[in-house]
């Protein structure tokens, strides 16, 4: 099983979501192809309806701490509740370009 449905089936089964989407940013950084190092997670359930961010995370930590202890380098995490999500108009921030090892030496030079 890839990490991504791992994530995704993890996250399904303890949130019950009414909107899940695990995407793998792995391509936008500087690793072997086909490497599922990267994820940003974009979460909207009930449950979090009354909880702050932190506690959101801490949760969301718990639920993947096998895959955390593993391959998984970044976690990037938007969580909401329906109402917060609404309010966005169901968009969640874009994840910026990577610019760490070699890609940071790079653009230095431009």
């Amino acid at each position: 099983m890839s990490i991504k449905t791992s994530i995704e089936q993890k996250l399904a089964e303890q949130y019950r979501p009414v909107h899940l989407t695990v995407e793998n940013e792995s391509h936008m950084h500087n690793v072997p192809p086909n490497s599922e190092t990267h994820f940003k997670v974009t979460l909207v359930t009930e449950a979090f309806k009354g909880t702050g961010k932190v506690k959101r995370h801490q949760g969301i930590y718990q639920a993947l701490a096998e895959e955390l202890a593993g391959e998984v380098h970044a976690l990037a995490l938007h969580t909401y509740s329906p109402e917060e999500w609404a309010a966005r108009q169901g968009t969640a921030p874009d994840s910026p370009q990577c610019m760490g090892g070699s890609k940071h030496d790079r653009a230095s030079e431009a």
